[in-house]
């Protein structure tokens, strides 16, 4: 959403290369060497060949260790943070003049919007020393090329958008986009996450990011497809649930997800979804939102099984192949979907993945030039790629380095606000979740293989808080927010700071932390605030 405000696109605007060639890298909310460790490999590369690493985030992790510069600040307090190193640049006139008046809109509005963001003022939101702020501004400023990268720790709060607008705005004012070793760079979630969104799957975007309320847009597809097509945007997933809750939305079909364990507020999704009058999951594994579910399709392979393409956090379109055959009679998602048209009356052709990528690419200008070929050749092409031939964009607004500038980058100012939850008296510790490197999101597919480390959850804690409550490293307490509590074993780190306290949500089985988090979103953006939310610990009984 914040990239697609400012350059009418949301994806990355360089590549993985460019992290080989820059002289700064600033990471926030970001541990890539353990939730993205192939992105970290280049940016390690960048690090080998003399570039700074400097990596913002509450908590100590692998990718800190690895850094020049940790800024370990309060969870939440990002935009205090950047907003202050926006007034140092400013102040200091350490801006790119020349780029910002060429290429840009909106700098006299912003320089006002961050005059008062002095770093003693950040200092007492985010917990940094004042000239610590002072001297990241200054590096940053004045490093010839600079790349800046997020992930969940960025998006996953009740202000996402508005923390990705501040990142753009320290982008902007060093001209550090559109050029070789700068760029902004969205880490995804998940893998294909990017190729979701180029396939159609936003509730305002047709295949290739294109506007439904475009007339043009429309009676393009309509003419494809053979079917009118509303022009009002659909619903996020956030919004689908608030429909749930007010019976506007009866029936539910899940592909390839488990809401139930990977949604905030765990207890009210439970009873968000036992309201549904019919709900539908497939899924290669029985999911807890399966065990639900009045209808299970079983049918769908794995990734190894499959054909297709994914495009990864660098708008990079790859092939995949199918390693193995499928087993029995099990068939492919496209099988599937196809094949219930077809019995609710729709007549869908059983089309192969090229087929559906042919059709994507006749309709979507971005990817009109890729074919399974070029794909093959190429090892994956970067979009966009207009015509045949052409060798993929490693770097998207490349034109804000023209002479004449139409398609101008707005700066847009925003200001900071706390997390939707804040520590109480009642609920003394600020809760943080997150991922680790073995494991990947509601443990469905990670947690069936046998390895030493899948030995359940525990709760990350500073040895001071818990010897304040009396607590032993390795004992099992309560864990309670105002939505559920949950047992866990804690363990005492030193990469978490005082008041604050870490959890994955890699094994719900055994601890439902989603019961814990918040449900409190961005109203921009539909994501709900996973990184923060108020609890309180309390000793089991002893027996």
């Amino acid at each position: 959403m914040g990239l697609t405000t400012v350059f009418g696109s949301g994806a990355s605007t360089s590549s993985y290369e460019d992290f080989h060639h820059t002289a700064f890298i600033l990471l926030v909310g970001s541990n890539a060497a353990e939730a993205h460790p192939i992105i970290f490999h280049h940016i390690m590369k960048g690090v080998h060949n003399g570039a700074e690493l400097v990596v913002v985030d509450p908590r100590k992790t692998l990718t800190t260790k690895r850094a020049h510069e940790h800024l370990q600040i309060q969870v939440g307090s990002d935009i205090a943070l950047l907003n202050a190193m926006a007034h140092v640049i400013i102040r200091d006139r350490l801006y790119h003049e020349e780029f910002i008046d060429r290429a840009t809109t909106g700098f006299e509005v912003f320089s006002e919007s961050v005059k008062d963001w002095t770093p003693e003022r950040a200092s007492r939101q985010t917990g940094i020393a004042a000239d610590q702020i002072e001297s990241l501004a200054r590096r940053y400023a004045k490093a010839p090329t600079a790349m800046i990268g997020w992930t969940l720790g960025i998006t996953e709060h009740h202000n996402a958008v508005d923390n990705v607008l501040a990142l753009i705005n320290l982008s902007l004012l060093g001209g550090n986009v559109g050029r070789v070793g700068s760029g902004l760079n969205p880490l995804r979630g998940q893998n294909n996450v990017q190729g979701g969104g180029d396939m159609g799957a936003l509730p305002g975007r047709l295949p290739g990011f294109q506007d439904v309320t475009d007339p043009l847009v429309r009676r393009k597809f309509e003419a494809a497809w053979g079917v009118p097509i509303s022009s009002e945007p659909g619903l996020d997933q956030t919004q689908m649930f608030d429909a749930m809750g007010k019976g506007q939305v009866r029936g539910l079909y899940v592909i390839g997800e488990n809401p139930i364990q990977s949604e905030a507020n765990a207890e009210h999704m439970r009873h968000l979804f036992k309201k549904l009058d019919a709900l539908v999951v497939q899924d290669i594994f029985l999911t807890a939102t399966g065990e639900m579910a009045d209808v299970v399709l079983p049918a769908r392979v794995s990734f190894a099984e499959s054909e297709g393409t994914y495009t990864n956090s660098e708008r990079r379109v790859q092939r995949v192949r199918a390693a193995r055959v499928a087993p029995g009679e099990a068939q492919d998602d496209l099988w599937v979907v196809a094949s219930l048209a077809n019995r609710m009356g729709y007549p869908w052709p059983i089309l192969s993945a090229e087929e559906v990528f042919d059709e994507m690419r006749q309709l979507a200008p971005n990817f009109r030039g890729m074919t399974y070929e070029s794909l093959e050749q190429a090892k994956g092409l970067q979009w966009p790629v207009p015509f045949e031939g052409h060798p993929g964009s490693r770097m998207l607004h490349t034109h804000l380095w023209d002479a004449q500038v139409t398609n101008k980058a707005p700066f847009i100012a925003v200001d900071w606000s706390p997390p939707s939850e804040m520590p109480t008296t009642e609920y003394p510790l600020l809760l943080t979740t997150g991922r680790r490197l073995a494991f990947f999101n509601t443990g469905v597919q990670s947690n069936v293989y046998d390895h030493p480390h899948n030995n359940g959850e525990w709760m990350e804690i500073h040895q001071s808080d818990a010897q304040s409550l009396g607590i032993e490293d390795g004992e099992m307490v309560a864990v309670i927010s105002r939505r559920g509590q949950v047992r866990v074993p804690i363990r005492f780190s030193d990469a978490v700071m005082p008041g604050t306290v870490f959890m994955t949500f890699h094994f719900p089985e055994h601890v439902m932390t989603n019961d814990l988090t918040i449900d409190a979103t961005d109203p921009k953006s539909g994501t709900a605030e996973f990184k923060a939310a108020a609890v309180r610990i309390e000793r089991l009984r002893q027996n």
